[in-house]
C-alpha cells in the first residue's frame, strides 16, 4: 500500500470518476485505474464498484480513502516541517476564484504580495461553478475561494478545511430611474413583482430570488439569466428590470446609473469561504497567502460598508 495509490482512492471518491482524477493529478485514466488496481490487490475486501459508466468507492473503500487522507496529512506535516523551522515561505501556490471574488481580489493580492520580501508566487484562475461543485476544485488547486448562501448546508468536513473570509450580503440592484431608486431600505413584498435579471440555477442571487419568491408567494418574472455582475449592472442601467449584487466583491461594476438597496425580510448573506485540503494547509507559503487573502477581503469590506 502506497501512499500515491491512497491519494488516488481519496480523490476517485472525493471526484467520482477515473477521468476526473486522471485530469486533477495530470496523468493518465489508465495510470488511474493500474494504481487502483495494484491497491486493491493488497487487500481482500472490494475498494470499489461500477456504478454504470462511472466507479465508486465501496463502504471499505471510504474507510480506506478516510485514514489515507490521514496518513497524506501526517506525511505533508513531516514534509513541511523544516519550512516552519526556517521561516521559509517560497514557491508557487495555486488559486482558483469565481468571477466576482476573483476581479474584487487578485489584483489587490498580487500588490500584497509583491510588497512582501520572500513571499511565495501566486498563480491564479478563475472557476465559476455551481456551489456544489467547489470542493472538488480542491484537488486541482492549493487554495479555492468559493461562496455559499449562509442557510445552506456547510462545506464537506472529510478531506476539506474551510476558513471562512468574510459574510457578504447581496443587495438589489435598480436603475437610478426606477421609482424604487429612492428607498433606504425593501422587502420581498416591494420586489416580487418585478422584472428580473438574475443568475443561473445554483448560485447565490438565484438562491435569493427563490427566498424573494416564497416570502412574497408570489411567482417572480425572471428576463435574463447573467452571472457576470458588470452585464448584469449594464442591464439593469438600461431600465426594465432590477437584480442583485454582492456588497463588497462587485465593486468593480460601473454605478453611476445604480441604486444597491438592502433587502430586508430574507436571508440575503453569502460567505466566501477559502477552500483546501488538509496537507496544503501544512505549507507555510499557503498560509501566508491565506493570511494576505484575509487582509485583501478585510480593506475590500471597509471600503464597502
Amino acid at each position: 500500500m502506497e501512499l500515491h495509490q491512497l491519494q488516488i482512492l481519496r480523490e476517485l471518491g472525493a471526484l467520482g470518476s477515473v477521468t476526473a482524477v486522471a485530469d486533477a493529478l495530470r496523468v493518465t485514466p489508465s495510470a488511474v485505474s493500474q494504481q487502483l488496481a495494484a491497491l486493491q490487490r493488497g487487500v481482500p475486501t472490494p475498494l470499489t464498484r461500477r456504478v454504470g459508466r462511472t466507479l465508486a468507492l465501496t463502504p471499505a473503500g471510504e474507510v480506506l480513502a478516510t485514514a489515507g487522507a490521514e496518513a497524506i496529512d501526517a506525511m505533508a506535516a513531516a514534509r513541511h516541517a523544516l519550512d516552519d523551522f526556517e521561516g521559509a515561505a517560497t514557491g508557487v501556490v495555486s488559486i482558483s476564484g469565481f468571477h466576482s471574488v476573483g476581479q474584487a481580489l487578485f489584483g489587490a493580492l498580487v500588490r500584497e504580495l509583491s510588497s512582501a520580501e520572500n513571499a511565495p508566487t501566486v498563480q491564479l484562475t478563475d472557476e465559476d461553478v455551481a456551489q456544489t461543485e467547489f470542493p472538488a476544485l480542491t484537488a486541482r488547486y492549493d487554495l479555492v475561494l468559493a461562496h455559499r448562501m449562509e442557510h445552506s448546508e456547510p462545506w464537506p468536513a472529510q478531506g476539506v478545511r474551510s476558513l471562512t473570509l468574510i459574510r457578504e450580503p447581496l443587495d438589489v440592484a435598480v436603475a437610478t430611474s426606477h421609482p424604487l431608486a429612492g428607498r433606504s431600505s425593501l422587502t420581498p413584498a416591494d420586489v416580487a413583482g418585478e422584472r428580473w435579471v438574475t443568475s443561473r440555477i445554483g448560485y447565490s442571487p438565484d438562491d435569493v430570488l427563490r427566498a424573494v419568491s416564497a416570502v412574497a408567494h408570489h411567482p417572480v418574472d425572471i428576463q435574463h439569466r447573467i452571472n457576470d455582475y458588470g452585464a448584469v449592472s449594464a442591464v439593469v442601467a438600461a431600465g426594465g428590470v432590477i437584480g442583485m449584487l454582492p456588497r463588497f466583491t462587485s465593486r468593480s461594476v460601473d454605478d453611476r446609473d445604480l441604486m444597491r438597496i438592502p433587502l430586508e425580510g430574507v436571508s440575503t448573506h453569502r460567505m466566501i469561504d477559502l477552500l483546501a485540503r488538509p496537507e496544503t494547509l501544512r505549507r507555510r507559503s499557503v498560509r501566508v497567502v491565506v493570511e494576505a487573502l484575509r487582509d485583501v477581503m478585510t480593506r475590500l469590506s471597509e471600503d464597502g460598508s
